[in-house]
Parts: structure tokens; sequence; C-alpha cells
């Protein structure tokens, strides 16, 4: 039965080795340089991002651009409608406060009928001829 019997080895303590200098060193240093590399990886994706939302932000400023242009030039174009508007709705007003003012009810009335005030005396000019200009004309 001592062939079934498994072999036991018997186990040996493991020493504490004293450990070597260089190995500490390198997961510190290890552990250092990673905090800088991480923070250098994250600068570069956000000037990468902050660039392409840049290009993007300046493609769409000239592509509307031409339109920008275009409605101003509208705007021109309405502003100045809007001033002859102006002028021909002040000369209405002032017509239209004209003829209900009750003071010139007379005159308003006078210019639109041939009729005139019956208090009012009619002015004729005539062209009066004068001797000197008659003997002008009987010396030559």
């Amino acid at each position: 039965m001592q062939a079934i019997q498994p072999t036991v080895t018997p186990l040996q303590p493991v020493k504490n080795s004293p450990r070597v200098a260089v190995a500490p060193s390198r997961s510190s240093s290890r552990r250092h340089s990673y905090p800088h590399q991480a923070l250098a990886a994250e600068t570069g994706v956000k000037l990468a991002v902050n660039m392409v939302l840049s290009v993007c932000a300046t493609s769409a400023l000239i592509q509307l651009w031409p339109h920008y242009w275009a409605v101003q030039e509208k705007l021109q174009e309405i502003q100045a409608e809007v001033n002859l508007t102006q002028g021909r709705v002040n000369q209405s007003r002032s017509d239209f406060n004209r003829y209900f003012d009750p003071s010139e009810a007379k005159s308003v009335m006078q210019e639109q009928s041939n009729r005139v005030d019956p208090q009012q005396r009619p002015v004729i000019l005539q062209e009066s001829e004068t001797p000197e200009a008659e003997e002008s004309t009987q010396q030559p």
C-alpha cells in the first residue's frame, strides 16, 4: 500500500530575503509618472475637443455671413419704405386735423368748391397803363 500513498514533500519555510533597493524605486517612479501622463492626456483631449468646436463654430459663421448681409439689405429697404410711409401718414394727419378744425372750415369749403364767402370782397388785379410806356412806343 505504500505504492498508493502520495509522496509528501516537507514544506520548507521561505526566508525573507532582503529586498533590492532598485525594485522599490521602479514602482515608485511609475506611480509618480502616471499622474503626469494622465494629466497630459486629459489636457490633450480637452484641447482637441475645443479645436473641433472652434472649427465647427467658424464654419457655421462663414456659412451664415451671406444670409446676414441679405437680411441687412432687406432691413434697409424696409426702413426706407417706413420713412416714406411715415411722411405720408404725417401729411394725412395734418390734412385731417385741418379739415376737421372749426376755425378752418370756411377756407376748406372754399378750396373744395367754387363758392366764395359772401362777406369776402373779390380782388381784381389789372395792369395799369403808364403814360411813359406810351411815349417810348411812339418815338421810333
